[in-house]
């Protein structure tokens, strides 16, 4: 697929799991497995900067930030839960044959 980076193997990111990867243009992302899909934010909480790889899964499709609580809607990147007011970044993902390729973000 056009645009799409190979990025983790599936097997990487057991259900509930979180994996920073890094493009080769350098952008960092946070890969989720919420247990229905695999999922594709930007890898810094938008509340102030922490790592969201070190955050929860939470049911629903949602990861919360270990720093403040803020809580991401992993689907849309919408802010949730404060303190965080504005979105995270979302991406395009496809898993094939066992790779995890992500692409540009989403509107």
């Amino acid at each position: 697929m056009d645009g799409f980076e190979a990025l983790a193997r599936i097997d990487q990111l057991p259900d509930g799991a979180t994996l920073e990867v890094t493009t080769r243009s350098g952008e960092r992302i946070c890969l989720v497995n919420d247990g229905a899909a695999i999922r594709a934010v930007q890898a810094l909480c938008a509340h102030q900067e922490f790592p969201l790889v070190d955050g929860t899964v939470l049911p629903g499709g949602r990861i919360e930030c270990a720093w403040h609580g803020a809580q991401f809607d992993l689907r849309t990147g919408r802010a949730i839960h404060p303190p965080a007011e504005n979105p995270v970044a979302v991406y395009e993902v496809s898993v094939r044959e066992g790779v995890i390729h992500v692409g540009g973000r989403k509107e």
